[in-house]
């Protein structure tokens, strides 16, 4: 009876009131479905059904053509932000969305080079959106970071120059340096060099890993790029030795689960492994990933933990201080969001 009536009291909490830190939201991803349509409308873009209906996409990219399929919805999405108002806009709206959902705090991912050639060179569109993320702090009080993000599928000494660049703005709002894209194409360690510029310049290190490929990629980003912080993550479950080490290093996997089916990574909410590596000790900060194309946000991520594994409020409250702990926020910030975490468990 006590704990049928614990259960029903946990699930009074509202979950888009637990204080939170959102450390994997990629920046077109972050778009609103109605927001893509004004853009497209203005420009003249045609966009597929798939980002036209205010569904999420079915997509399967646990296959080169699935994965295809999602690079191109993500490429006509990208092609829609054209001037500093529409980064300024995607900027804002994704910051409300946050707030709404409970996040005190996001570090948002972006490869400026993807928006450079319609926003005047590479240090311009990082400058526009460097921009746009402190106008977007200012005027809804979330803390807003940006962590530089290279694509695994150009040239190793592209990710040198990113780095670099990264590394001139870090004065600016820039905390982190990634690496992205499908992790079945190339080596990790053919991108050591950027990261090491980055780890150099003060920038935490946080490449995907373990999401497409198995727990050798999380290894990688592990041991050829010295990650502090790997995107997803979620593939290291399969290796007892490899979550042991994650959890001894603390280093903190930025697990979204709702992307993770929307892929196929994993049949189900179920599957996810949420469980395994909460109960390994592996630090976790949950994400949405992509809303746009994957349809969840923030807090429905806490709400799978919650209906599909069984998460106790004390356990969400606990994913939450993980999410502030592997953030890059400042000690007085985390103090800060930890003991509103402390009081939401306690109302």
């Amino acid at each position: 009876m006590e704990s049928v009536r614990a259960r029903g009291e946990a699930a009074i909490r509202d979950l888009r009131r637990l204080p939170k830190a959102h450390l994997h939201l990629h920046f077109t991803g972050s778009m609103r479905s109605e927001t893509l349509l004004d853009l497209a409308d203005k420009y003249g873009v045609h966009l597929p059904e798939a980002l036209r209906s205010g569904e999420p996409p079915q997509l399967r990219a646990t296959d080169e053509r699935g994965w295809f399929r999602f690079q191109r919805l993500y490429d006509i999405a990208r092609s829609c932000l054209r001037t500093p108002e529409d980064i300024q806009r995607l900027v804002r709206e994704a910051a409300e969305e946050d707030v709404r959902d409970g996040s005190r705090w996001l570090e948002i991912q972006v490869d400026p080079t993807s928006y450079a050639p319609r926003l005047g060179g590479l240090i311009p569109a990082l400058e526009i959106i460097l921009d746009a993320v402190h106008s977007a702090s200012r005027d809804t009080g979330l803390g807003i970071r940006v962590l530089v993000a290279a694509n695994r599928m150009k040239h190793p000494l592209d990710a040198r120059t990113l780095a670099r660049l990264a590394v001139r703005y870090a004065d600016r709002g820039v905390i982190g340096f990634g690496l992205s894209n499908d992790e079945r194409r190339g080596f990790a360690r053919d991108f050591d060099r950027a990261f090491a510029i980055a780890r150099e310049g003060g920038l935490l290190a946080a490449p995907h890993g373990g999401e497409l490929s198995g727990p050798a990629s999380v290894r990688d980003c592990l041991d050829d790029l010295h990650a502090g912080r790997v995107g997803h993550g979620v593939r290291a479950a399969e290796d007892p030795v490899l979550l042991s080490r994650l959890a001894s290093r603390g280093v903190t996997c930025e697990v979204c689960p709702a992307s993770n089916v929307a892929l196929g990574v994993y049949e189900k909410p179920e599957d996810v492994p949420l469980r395994a590596l909460f109960d390994a000790g592996v630090p976790m900060a949950l994400g949405a990933d992509d809303p746009l194309l994957f349809g969840a946000r923030l807090a429905a991520q806490y709400e799978i933990a919650r209906t599909a594994h069984g998460f106790t409020d004390a356990e969400l409250a606990e994913l939450a201080r993980q999410s502030v702990r592997g953030s890059c926020a400042p000690q007085d910030e985390q103090q800060r969001l930890l003991a509103e975490i402390d009081a939401w468990l306690a109302a």
